[in-house]
């Protein structure tokens, strides 16, 4: 069983690699892990094209949903990203926050920092900034952001009390999250579970559903809700890779599979400490 530190290690390794991967690789595979699949193109990403703001360059296709598309964000927010790999989600935000706003993308790899920061010197932002930090310990000032948002990278933390904790930490009062996921209803086969390989993926990383929002909930988050939610199908030439022909076929018959879902929440906006039962 592997620590939360050889956990961390593992994904940034992972995600050094995938810096350097082509785009039609990350999204034939689940969120750049191998394994790339024959069967279908696009496995986890939703497609960005119609978003304002969008920069191909910058997108790895390494997400699992649209979060900037539902976050709501005004002109002049202060916006951070979670986990901002080449600074995708960060490039649709300030679209959305303008020239008075401000974006703050947080990755812990420093090929994502680099591949980041090379993108906005090519656009000439001023207002967007890459800074190398751990979801888990943000280098990020406490009520910073108005919204925070974030693309199938929280369920990668080994500890997401902590993550979640400091989402609300850097929100300010009354701020919102926005944030895309995996999640999973039932239990997925230990061969899945078990993988490398899928864990830098984003699928052994996930938690139930149920305990996700939980988890935001004891966070002290309040008007939790889904705002989009779909199953994601695993081909079956990437579970030949960790399933024999039976447990894939029980795997598709057992009711139990891996979601992608946007959930949003907010912190409020006068409130002393979570479970404090003053809120």
């Amino acid at each position: 069983m592997k620590n939360a530190e050889d956990l961390k290690n593992l994904v940034r390794e992972k995600y050094a690699e995938i810096a350097l991967q082509d785009k039609a690789e990350n999204a034939a595979s689940c969120c750049g892990a191998g394994g790339c699949s024959t069967e279908v193109y696009n496995i986890m990403t939703d497609d960005y094209g119609s978003l304002e703001g969008y920069e191909p360059e910058a997108d790895l296709a390494l997400g699992c949903g649209l979060p900037t598309q539902f976050a709501g964000i005004k002109k002049g927010d202060t916006v951070v990203d979670l986990g901002s790999g080449a600074g995708n989600d960060c490039f649709v935000a300030r679209h959305e926050t303008g020239d008075t706003g401000k974006v703050i993308g947080v990755d812990f790899t420093p090929a994502m920092i680099e591949k980041a920061r090379s993108n906005v010197a090519k656009l000439g932002y001023s207002n967007v900034e890459f800074r190398l930090g751990d979801i888990e310990k943000l280098p990020i000032s406490a009520d910073t952001a108005d919204v925070v948002v974030s693309n199938c990278v929280l369920n990668l933390v080994p500890d997401k009390e902590k993550a979640f904790a400091e989402m609300y930490r850097v929100l300010k009062p009354g701020g919102h999250f926005s944030i895309s996921d995996v999640v999973l209803i039932g239990e997925l086969p230990s061969g899945l579970k078990n993988a490398a390989e899928m864990y830098a993926g984003c699928v052994s990383g996930a938690i139930q559903k149920d305990r996700y929002l939980n988890l935001l909930f004891m966070a002290g988050f309040q008007k939790l809700a889904i705002q989009k939610e779909k199953e994601i199908q695993i081909p079956a030439d990437i579970l030949a890779n960790y399933l024999t022909p039976s447990e894939i076929q029980q795997y598709r018959e057992s009711g139990k599979g891996i979601f992608s879902v946007t959930v949003y929440g907010e912190k409020p906006a006068q409130c002393c400490a979570p479970g404090s039962g003053c809120c």
